[in-house]
């Protein structure tokens, strides 16, 4: 057996080993892969523009362009822009509708982020829509899988409020409109897609223990099927009550804003608030009514940086994945890595040695910015960033790095915390529980831009169905959105929001709109934002080809919080021998991932010679993309 054939031989079963091997002898001096339909191209370099790089079609739309994680949710943000709604409107739109047919990922009763512009006043804003732990809630007498799923984890919803307010500060529909097509998927149902299935398979034996996640997850007391027509019949009742308020404070003759904070009251602080306070009251969990009423979502100025002339605009905190990716952009501006082709492995280890820095330092600094002091400004100046590139060996894998010691770090909130001593606590309560993610954006007709991603934290969140509302709460309080070290500043706490890694992107280059990007993927995520960027802004790749190109991961054992942490490397089986081996030879722990299985972006691009605007959706989970 060669020494190439030993390499693959030990991580596949035979008929992959099989692909693998005759894909490796296929590969040219300039790495492409040779398939029939390449192989007498195989003499040339590879094209970034060719159409063969790709699978889907990138989708124009010089009217309106919607790119979301479910095609029913692009097409009910579409029909809102031919109806003469805007980005914002139609953003509603989607997730509401996401809601109903993605609800593992995301909901009114989960949490998120936007990054928006505003095309009127040439301004970009981040809107967190992220709630806080209930007051009452004592992390440290629960267990983590406790605080990960059931009647004692979650964080009060913050993406309806969100809703709400992305229609009072610059929407022009009314929430009854946007919040239609989800209405009807609701009620009349819709073929389930197979991811949905999935998730409510994976923790059945959860809903089966509570009689209200079992009513609406396993209809008929059985895992609804693929394809199969599934309602959500609570969920549109609530939605119903909302836009019945509305309507309400309408026929009243008050205004549009104030028919809109009408159905946001009635949410927090009406009936719907009373029947999630009693529900969690009667079984035993922390949630009353002063914590859905002190909700209140925030516009804030995103975090921004420019990377190579391009302007870089994210979520702020409470997102750490805002800060990582312009952290990692400004860690590799000092290599020119448009020398290498994209698979080159020093690219692709310059870039994952970024990622190992800029974690170290988000896990350190970034809580709830409500209650401590982050020293962002630091953590992005240039001589901040140069002390920490200095630690990154071109040729060698670095272990998971401490935190550094950014300006303003002595008067932070995270450096007065260390003080008092290391972070200790049992190893049975270190490890992290995955998210679970979806992210769309939107264009409207007068260039108005919406980059979003709503979770749910875990699949269906808590996993709890709260009472009659068909609504399920973010598991923010799991480990991982939360550091299971009690001393750490983001440790679970009553009242404290728990640090989402969702980071939407949008990039503007000499005052135009560039593009706007997001994904799923829970820690994964700014590693794969950061990756597209590189694609689009160091290589020149169009929008599909960017979001489609092999992509990698890092994890860490037990968590990204502890220094010194094991890392491995994952990276999608689409790639050179060459590229694999070099990776290993600079001592990284890599293996091989399926061809399209890590993150899922959603992506608009402006063409910076035509002016023309483009949309992509990710192939690796049920992204649609569509334009008028």
């Amino acid at each position: 057996m060669t020494a190439r054939q030993k390499l693959f031989s030990f991580r596949f079963p035979k008929r992959q080993l099989i692909r693998t091997l005759t894909l490796s002898l296929a590969i040219g001096l300039t790495g492409t892969v040779v398939t029939p339909a390449n192989a007498q191209e195989a003499a040339y370099p590879l094209q970034m523009s060719s159409s063969r790089t790709i699978h889907r079609p990138e989708v124009p739309g010089p009217n309106g362009l919607v790119t979301a994680g479910h095609p029913l949710a692009s097409m009910s943000g579409l029909k809102i822009l031919m109806d003469g709604g805007n980005a914002i409107d139609a953003s509603v739109a989607v997730l509401a509708t996401l809601n109903v047919v993605r609800p593992q990922m995301s909901g009114a009763g989960g949490n998120g982020f936007a990054t928006y512009y505003d095309a009127a006043t040439d301004k970009v804003w981040s809107l967190s829509a992220t709630g806080a732990a209930p007051l009452a809630l004592d992390a440290a007498s629960l267990e983590p899988e406790q605080l990960n799923k059931g009647i004692h984890a979650g964080a009060v919803p913050g993406l309806f409020g969100g809703w709400i307010s992305m229609l009072q500060k610059y929407g022009t529909k009314s929430l009854a409109e946007v919040l239609a097509p989800a209405i009807e998927y609701a009620e009349k149902g819709h073929p389930l897609e197979a991811s949905v299935s999935k998730a409510i398979s994976y923790d059945e034996e959860l809903y089966r223990t509570m009689p209200t996640s079992a009513d609406m997850l396993l209809p008929g007391g059985k895992v609804p099927a693929a394809g199969e027509l599934f309602y959500m019949k609570d969920l549109a009742a609530t939605f119903k009550k909302v836009t019945a308020a509305e309507a309400t404070a309408l026929a009243q003759g008050k205004s549009r804003t104030e028919a809109l904070q009408a159905a946001f009251d009635r949410f927090y602080k009406g009936d719907i608030a009373k029947e999630m306070t009693r529900f969690y009251q009667q079984n035993g969990g922390e949630f009353t009514e002063e914590d859905f009423a002190a909700y209140q979502p925030q516009w804030v100025n995103p975090v921004h940086v420019n990377y190579r002339g391009y302007d870089i605009y994210t979520s702020t905190p409470t997102s750490r994945g805002g800060l990582e990716v312009a952290m990692q952009l400004k860690l590799v501006e000092a290599f020119d890595l448009s020398q290498y082709a994209p698979d080159d492995p020093r690219v692709t280890h310059i870039l994952a040695e970024a990622i190992k820095l800029a974690k170290s330092d988000v896990y350190h600094f970034v809580a709830d910015p409500n209650k401590f002091t982050i020293p962002l400004e630091g953590l992005l100046s240039d001589e901040y960033i140069a002390s920490r590139v200095s630690l990154l060996k071109p040729a060698e894998a670095m272990t998971f790095p401490d935190h550094g010691a950014p300006p303003g770090n002595a008067q932070s909130s995270a450096y007065l915390a260390s003080l008092e001593g290391p972070l200790l606590v049992d190893a049975s309560r270190e490890k992290s529980f995955a998210g679970s993610t979806t992210s769309f954006s939107v264009m409207d007709k007068a260039g108005n831009v919406v980059a979003m991603t709503p979770t749910h934290g875990g699949a269906f969140g808590t996993g709890v169905v709260v009472g009659s509302t068909g609504l399920t709460f973010n598991n923010g309080t799991r480990v991982g959105s939360t550091s299971p070290y009690p001393d750490d500043i983001n440790y679970a706490r009553g009242g404290q929001i728990p640090i989402l890694n969702n980071s939407p992107v949008i990039v503007m280059k000499d005052g135009k709109f560039l593009m706007a990007l997001g994904t799923p993927g829970g820690e994964t995520i700014g590693q794969t934002q950061f990756q597209v960027l590189v694609n689009v802004l160091d290589f020149g790749m169009g929008v599909q080809e960017a979001i489609e190109a092999p992509r990698f991961s890092i994890f860490a054992e037990p968590n990204f919080y502890k220094a010194g942490a094991k890392i491995t490397m994952r990276i999608e089986d689409r790639i050179p021998v060459a590229q694999f081996e070099g990776l290993k030879e600079r001592g990284h722990d890599v293996t091989l991932a399926p061809s399209y299985s890590l993150g899922s972006i959603q992506a608009i691009l402006r063409h910076q010679t035509f002016g023309t605007v483009t949309a992509g959706a990710d192939p690796r989970r049920a992204a649609y993309a569509v334009g008028w």
